[in-house]
Order: structure tokens, then sequence, then C-alpha cells
């Protein structure tokens, strides 16, 4: 099992928060999972990601807001559990399914 921890920022001027939603601008839960994905790619190298079961989505995250992602990956089962922190409090958690390209 392999378990790190990494710290993100979506800035203000990413084109998905122009829709979602003009004037207040919130994370989509998709770029979230794309955030956990692009960890797990930096620290495993190339893979799909398969699914995302049993993700849950609590708290809305804002742009500018530091992200604390940890992830616990075991790439024998091509399974990862993501939890995502924003102000200390947990905004998402859940669980990747990946396989190699």
């Amino acid at each position: 099992m392999l378990e790190f921890r990494v710290t993100v920022t979506v800035p203000a001027d990413h084109p998905c928060l122009a829709g979602h939603f003009p004037g207040r601008p919130v994370v989509p839960a998709v770029l979230l999972l794309e955030l956990a994905a692009a960890a797990l790619r930096e620290r495993l190298g190339p893979l799909r990601i398969n699914g995302a079961p049993g993700a849950k989505f609590l708290l809305p995250v804002l742009p500018e807001q530091p992200l604390l992602l940890t992830l616990s990956a075991d790439p024998a089962r091509g399974r990862a559990g993501f939890r995502c922190e924003s102000g200390g409090s947990l905004a998402a958690h859940g669980e990747l399914s990946f396989d190699r390209p």
C-alpha cells in the first residue's frame, strides 16, 4: 500500500469555473476527481481511471482554497482511496479504480 499527500490549489482563472457558477464559482466534482487522478499518475506513472465507486462530495470547494489530497493506493488491486480536505474539513472522499494502459 502506497500512501501519500499532496496540496493543490485550483486557480480562480481555471477554465472550468466560468460556467460553474457565474458570480460564485465552485470547483466541479469532476475536477476534484481529476486532481486525485493526476496525483496518482505522478506517483505511479501512466494509468487509466475506470471509475470512482462511492465518491462523496460533502462540501463546496472554492477556487484558491488549498486542498490537501490524501491517497492510499494499492497498485496490485488497481484501487486508490482518496480524501480531499479544505480548511481542515473533509470536502470529498471515495475510491478510484484504475489499470495500466
